[in-house]
């Protein structure tokens, strides 16, 4: 096959080139085209009123009191470590299972990050391995919505409980998804949004932490950065800001997108589903797992798992067949327990064995709502054709 084939598009405008099929692409239309440039013809650009109107919007989809904007999802997990207090000597439990590596925060806090492994299907935390890592220096548990599906809160909240410790919500990757009916970002003392693609709601960058706490709120936006008005104040000034706050130039753009979002994610299920129908063909692919309290998942990024007879090496090999074809995949996870930073922490391979596992034959294809049927078709075709080179007739798990 070819990357320059022509396939036919299905909203009727005729032929397609399908010369490179981008891992994302954002859901962008006059709407946030208008946003933007009505703010690029006001006085103020910076920090203003669009962000905490973004803010407020914000809190308010989720049902959370306070919503705190931010530059990015890892600068939002290093502002919350913050406001809990929470820094050298300090251990907190992650996961080093995911495509966005937010808790490199855990570290710029300048705590310990201890990683647990995860449960096989789902790809989020496994609570009982995550109490298994409690010790006397943990402050806090950091577990996140898995490539958009939501990890076991009631077991992770009963664990937090039970150890008197704060539960941080990583949602950088599952905006829209919900949990026993309930929307992922409420079920986390705090909770991490980030907007950067291939987010779902995506700003450019940014990111948003919500709380019902009204300490962790005051504290966070005490780090964040301080206003104009405040440049005089005592209290204020004790506190030296990374000055992390949000332009309202991206808040905009994200205020609108926020706007769009049940659009978006519905238009997203679409292409979901036209990708279930041709992956159903192929034995060598599983697709994405749905765990039996998951009400439902908003993906973010289209997750393939190879089968048992693919190697890490044969994943990398198919990835790149895919991009020979002008297809942009990638492999959805390089642990981070196996990142040079985390080596110099003291762990090493074997030390997570289904993270492992898992990510040596995970592969993300491309996933936004520009995709079309005969896309789709040619991606999924490839990918088999990519999979016969390097090991026809694996199975699935």
């Amino acid at each position: 096959m070819t990357g320059l084939a022509l396939v036919q598009d299905d909203t009727g405008l005729g032929d397609v080139d399908t010369s490179f099929i981008p891992l994302s692409d954002p859901d962008i239309t006059l709407a946030e085209i208008g946003a933007v440039d009505a703010l690029l013809r006001s006085s103020r650009i910076s920090a203003g009123s669009v962000a905490e109107a973004f803010e407020s919007a914000f809190a308010a989809y989720l049902g959370r009191k306070y919503a705190i904007a931010v530059p990015s999802g890892t600068l939002g997990l290093l502002l919350a470590l913050k406001a809990l207090e929470i820094g050298l000597g300090d251990e907190v439990i992650a996961s080093a299972y995911s495509f966005r590596e937010t808790v490199h925060a855990i570290s710029l806090a300048g705590a310990k990050p201890v990683f647990a492994d995860i449960d096989y299907w789902s790809g989020t935390l496994a609570p009982e391995k995550v109490e298994a890592r409690i010790t006397r220096s943990t402050r806090a548990i950091v577990a996140g919505n898995t490539n958009g599906h939501p990890a076991p809160w009631s077991e992770l909240r009963a664990i937090a409980a039970r150890h008197r410790l704060p539960l941080i919500e990583d949602s950088t990757e599952a905006i829209g998804s919900r949990y026993k009916g309930e929307l992922v970002g409420r079920f986390g003392d705090l909770a991490v949004f980030d907007f950067a693609q291939p987010a779902a709601l995506t700003c450019g960058e940014g990111g948003m932490v919500v709380t019902d706490d009204i300490d962790l709120a005051v504290a966070m936006r005490r780090h964040r950065s301080h206003r104009l008005s405040e440049r005089s104040s005592v209290v204020v000034g004790a506190a030296a800001p990374f000055q992390a706050g949000m332009s309202d130039l991206a808040a905009a753009l994200g205020l609108a997108q926020l706007r769009r979002l049940d659009e978006i994610l519905e238009r997203r299920r679409l292409i979901e589903h036209l990708y279930d129908a041709h992956v159903q063909s192929f034995e060598g692919i599983k697709p994405p797992y749905v765990g039996p309290d998951v009400t439902e998942v908003n993906w973010f990024l289209y997750l393939v798992h190879l089968g048992t007879r693919f190697t890490r090496s044969s994943r990398d090999a198919i990835v790149e067949d895919l991009s020979t074809e002008q297809v942009e995949a990638a492999a959805y996870c390089n642990p981070l327990h196996l990142q040079r930073h985390y080596f110099d922490l003291g762990c090493r391979r074997g030390d997570l064995l289904v993270t492992e596992k898992i990510a040596d034959r995970a592969v993300a294809l491309p996933f936004h709502t520009h995709l079309n049927d005969g896309q789709i078709a040619f991606i999924v075709e490839t990918m088999k054709d990519a999979s016969i080179n390097v090991g026809a007739g694996a199975a699935i798990y």
